[in-house]
């Protein structure tokens, strides 16, 4: 047929072809379940891969590299952030955990007498942790032994992943949402005690960008010139003096001039304002609402108050001596700023007076440029948000990091390295921690991230369906039985035993330990499913750490797995 010869010629077009009929059915739902974009979008490409398509080139390896380097840039922060204070419990309780799933897996692969490919793939399906098919596939690549011998275990790892990974996304949901709870004294007991939690914590964040917080604690309001105590000129600086006089710390950010001119002056200290003027001012909420007669009275003041305000975020540094939200305020290089939100270690805080202010920590602030740039000073380091990807940035960490990861070391007759997909991870790691001690250099907006994660991963994914779509059927009637036994286990076994250490021997909180698990086990549709039974976002405050944390080591010991396997 003529689209089949299409295909084979410009084998790329086969390859968007798999990943749009591949996002397509990883949306498609069933009681509240998906298959999962990346397992959808194998199963899409095995399906095309029928057609016989050479897909040749370095895209698979150029799509995984830049993956890998933005997923280590993305966790980067967090993860070496959680090795230290109170994250550090977390860290060792991830760190349990992938221990718990490559004990298992090696267990398994012994019993069932897997080579190192369908080890691999039956590790990264079970524990639903795509990326582990991109390292092994590169591992496998460097190992000793005939060129057919390495290609049937390369081919074997897509067909293990693909018939152990929806149990492995069901089987979390069935053991987070229903049988964790009922380990840990029961569902109505759990929602309790996550209703108690829920009263001492911030709620989380709000990831519908579509809505925001009605309540700003920075006003910018408008009056005109016409109050009792503006019969005559009076300045800039003797205005703000006045309500200081009044325990009102406010400023005035424009003026336009009562004339009919429509001018609007630059603001500086003596600049006089007239009688009829209409200005701007801004300052806190509690400060600004208050008797303002002396001044004049509101006014709608629409044009007057279109003004940009920029957005930033600041990290504050290890030698801020801020301790507080009030303390900050306090001070008067931050007139005319507001704290949209405070995150730290990716969780999210309240900007309430009361709350406190650390090293690292990442305040959202919102206000004029010449204002912002005053209060980044005093904090700590601006990273302005940007649409710009520093692709400089990007090809050179992943060069380094391919040149880290071709270091190898000789262990009897194999040659042990990272590869370049870890070193790559690594150079992310590291790069993106550095960058958050010093945010002027390197940034990849967060929508860049996500294009890079998904379209790195997914194409990847697409072009080792298509290729191994000629022998993934014989592959799968071969091995069938045995792997999805296989990788029952390894979803299992892990899982149910990081629950009862997480709740006896770590003593995290209930819903805590439910989202720590579905963290170190990278399992989103777990999460989802504890949050959903137990109708909070409480479990979430352990995902992230946890999820930073797996989504490095389970890469790290996918590699592991295959060398010692072999």
């Amino acid at each position: 047929m003529w689209f089949i010869e299409v295909f084979r010629h410009t084998p790329a077009l086969a390859v968007f072809l798999t990943i749009g009929l591949g996002f397509l059915l990883g949306k498609v739902k069933i009681k509240g379940i998906a298959l999962g974009t990346v397992t959808s979008v194998l199963i899409i490409g095995v399906l095309v891969g029928q057609m016989d398509i050479n897909v040749e080139g370095p895209l698979k390896s150029v799509s995984f590299l830049l993956f890998l380097f933005c997923i280590g840039y993305s966790v980067g922060p967090q993860f070496f952030k959680s090795l230290k204070g109170e994250g550090l419990r977390e860290v060792l309780f991830a760190v349990v955990v992938c221990v718990l799933i490559l004990a298992t897996s090696l267990g398994v692969a012994y019993l069932f007498g897997l080579n190192p490919g369908q080890a691999a793939g039956m590790m990264a399906g079970a524990s639903t942790a795509s990326p582990v098919v991109g390292a092994a596939e590169d591992t496998i690549n460097s190992l000793p032994g005939e060129a057919s011998a390495i290609k049937g275990m390369i081919d074997a790892i897509p067909v293990c992943y693909a018939m152990t990974y929806v149990f492995g996304t069901l089987g979390a949901v069935w053991l987070l949402g229903y049988v964790g709870p009922a380990l840990m004294g029961g569902i109505d007991k759990v929602k309790a005690m996550t209703r108690e939690l829920e009263k001492t914590i911030s709620p989380a964040s709000n990831n519908d960008p579509s809505s925001f917080n009605a309540c700003r604690p920075v006003a910018f309001r408008a009056f005109i010139a016409d109050g009792t105590m503006m019969t005559e000129p009076r300045s800039v600086k003797a205005i703000e003096k006045e309500f200081e006089n009044s325990g009102r710390r406010i400023t005035i950010e424009r003026i336009e001039r009562g004339d009919g001119s429509g001018r609007i002056d630059a603001i500086n200290p003596e600049l006089v304002i007239n009688p009829g003027d209409r200005i701007v001012l801004a300052g806190r909420r509690e400060m600004i609402v208050g008797n303002n007669e002396w001044l004049g009275h509101e006014i709608p003041g629409v044009n007057l108050l279109n003004i940009k305000l920029q957005d930033v975020d600041v990290t504050v540094s290890k030698h801020c001596k801020i301790k507080t939200v009030r303390e900050l305020f306090d001070n008067d290089w931050m007139d005319g700023v507001d704290i949209k939100s405070i995150k730290r270690n990716e969780r999210p805080l309240n900007p309430l007076e009361q709350t406190e202010i650390q090293g690292g920590d990442i305040l959202e602030l919102v206000g004029l440029k010449k204002n912002l740039e005053k209060a980044s000073k005093e904090i700590g380091y601006a990273d302005p948000l940007t649409l710009a990807t520093d692709f400089v940035f990007i090809g050179l960490g992943i060069l380094l990091g391919g040149l880290l990861g071709a270091l190898a070391i000789k262990i009897g007759n194999v040659s042990v390295s990272l590869g370049a997909s870890g070193g790559a991870l690594v150079s992310g790691l590291v790069l993106g921690w550095l960058r958050s001690k010093h945010p002027t250099y390197g940034a990849i907006p967060k929508a860049s991230l996500w294009v890079f994660n998904n379209l790195g991963l997914n194409m990847y994914i697409a072009v080792i369906g298509i290729a191994s779509g000629p022998s993934f059927i014989s592959s799968f009637t071969q091995v069938g039985p045995k792997i999805f036994v296989a990788g029952l286990i390894v979803t299992l076994i892990p899982l149910f035993l990081a629950i009862i250490i997480g709740h006896k021997l770590f003593k995290f909180h209930p819903a805590v330990t439910l989202g720590c698990c579905a963290g170190a086990r990278k399992t989103t549709a777990g999460l989802g499913a504890v949050q959903e039974r137990l109708g909070s976002t409480v479990p979430a405050l352990g995902y992230t750490i946890t999820y930073a944390v797996s989504n490095t080591l389970l890469i790290i010991f996918g590699i592991i797995l295959v060398l010692i396997v072999a």
